[in-house]
Order: structure tokens, then sequence, then C-alpha cells
């Protein structure tokens, strides 16, 4: 069977694939990326922090897709935020994934002890050194966005975020849309929570689908939103990848949106997270 064909999503000259393969907590994932790229994916996120660069190197090339098919996203961690730190994270980075660039370079978080006044400036050269080809955030609140917008030489193309259906972000998404910004949403099914969630379950069961199917249809039809969710097993990573040829109603989308809980965020690490939207 031919793997699916996948739209892009586009901001500021990126067209990103609209779903990803995510790689955090993947360890060694050389096979792991070979199979999700022989299943169709062609957007790969990982970052330092992760550990899963060499990884996702191996699989790039074991796969024999070529490079220039695929939208490779890092990010450079919270620690290496000083504008020397941060060009060393990015050398290191390219060196351990084995190219020349990737399509994407993110700020993965931010960190109050450094000012945006240096890590902004050094993605953007990083940016103009032909690195990235295309820069952005991570985990930035409204207001960190638009300072990391206002001290950027550069367009910045994405903001990513923790998303799911358990986590009201409507804001951040708006804010995104407005600024041209396209989201990556993390943890899509809720680092597995929403797959037991009665709601989606029965949407599923109409619709013949799985649970992350009706979960990750919701995040895509939003319309600037960019799931990445992450497997080790080959069929559900087909499944996840097989989000296109259905859509949900607007009763239904209405239904998996008050799912939101004021206590469905997951990732919000002590000390670096900011105060969120």
């Amino acid at each position: 069977m031919a793997p699916p064909s996948i739209p892009t999503l586009s901001a500021h000259g990126a067209d990103m694939p609209a779903i990803g393969f995510g790689t955090s907590s993947l360890g060694d994932c050389g096979e792991i990326v070979a199979s999700a790229l022989s299943l169709g994916y062609r957007h790969i996120d990982t970052a330092w922090k992760y550990g899963t660069e060499r990884g996702v190197g191996e699989g790039i090339r074991a796969s024999g897709v070529p490079r220039n098919e695929i939208f490779l996203t890092t990010k450079v961690s919270h620690e290496y935020l000083r504008a020397d730190d941060f060009a060393r994270s990015v050398e290191q980075s390219l060196k351990t994934l084995g190219v020349d660039f990737v399509d994407l370079l993110l700020v993965h978080w931010p960190n109050p002890e450094i000012p945006l006044s240096e890590p902004i400036p050094a993605l953007a050269k990083a940016k103009r050194q032909g690195l990235a080809r295309h820069i952005g955030v991570a985990n930035f609140n409204i207001a960190m966005l638009d300072e990391a917008i206002r001290l950027c030489p550069e367009p910045l193309v994405n903001l990513q975020a923790e998303y799911h259906a358990h986590l009201d972000q409507t804001k951040l998404t708006a804010a995104c849309r407005q600024r041209g910004l396209i989201f990556t949403a993390y943890c899509p099914l809720g680092r597995g929570r929403l797959l037991r969630d009665p709601v989606l379950a029965d949407i599923a069961a109409r619709k013949e689908r799985t649970l992350a199917q009706i979960a990750l249809r919701w995040l895509i039809q939003q319309g600037n939103i960019v799931p990445i969710p992450r497997s080790s097993n080959a069929a559900r990573m087909a499944e996840n990848l097989n989000v296109f040829d259905f859509a949900l109603t607007d009763e239904e989308m209405a239904r998996i949106a008050a799912l939101k809980r004021p206590d469905g965020r997951i990732a919000n690490p002590a000390g670096r997270a900011p105060d969120w939207d």
C-alpha cells in the first residue's frame, strides 16, 4: 500500500507537513524513525534534550528517503541560551544528526535567568548561516512570543507547545493564527490519557476509527495545528498518519473541545515553565 499523501501548512516561506513524528523518550530510535519514514512520515521532531538526535540521523540515512523530502526539527535546550552556548549547541546537534542543516530550529524552553535578547538573535544567525532553514520557539506564552518576534530580524514560523483535548490552548493557538505562525502540538494524545476518554471512544466507534485518530483529527481540523504523535508500534504509527481521509462534524469538534480540564497540563517543569496563557 502506498504511503498516504500528507498536506502541508505554510508560514513565512516554510512548508511543514501537517503531521509529524515525535521522538521524545524514544531513546535509541534509529529503526523506529526509519520505520516512520517508510510508512510515509516526512516530518521528524527531535531535540538535544531528548537524546534522540543520533538515532534520528541514523533512521533518516537507513530509510533511503532523500534528505530534501524530510522536514527535520531540533531544539536548543534552556541551559544553552547564552549566545555562544547557543551556537555551540546548534553545531553539536547538526554533528550528532549527521546533517548540514535542519528545516526548523527552536528554542526549546525559555530560561528565566537568560533574557530573550541572547538566544533570539543567535536563532536568527543560525538561519542566516544556513544551519536552519526556518526558526521558531517552544513553550513560550504570548508575551514571550511577541518579545521574540520583536527581537528577531528573521521571521518566526512556528510555536511548539503541549496541546490536546484535555488542555485548553484557545488563546495561544489564536495568537499564532493572528501572527501567521504554525502551532505544533506535542503530547497530542495526552501521553495516552485521551485514549481512555469515553467521548472520544463514542466518536471513534461511530466513525469506525481509533481514539488516537479522532484526537489527532480534532487538532488538524483546527487549521494551523500540526500534531507530532510518537509511538514505537508500527501499526499505531500507521494509524496515526491515516487522518486525512475523514472529517469531524462541528458537533463532534465541539464535544471534544468540551473535554478541556483545569488539570489537563502534563509538561510543566518547575523553574522554567512560563506563566501560561
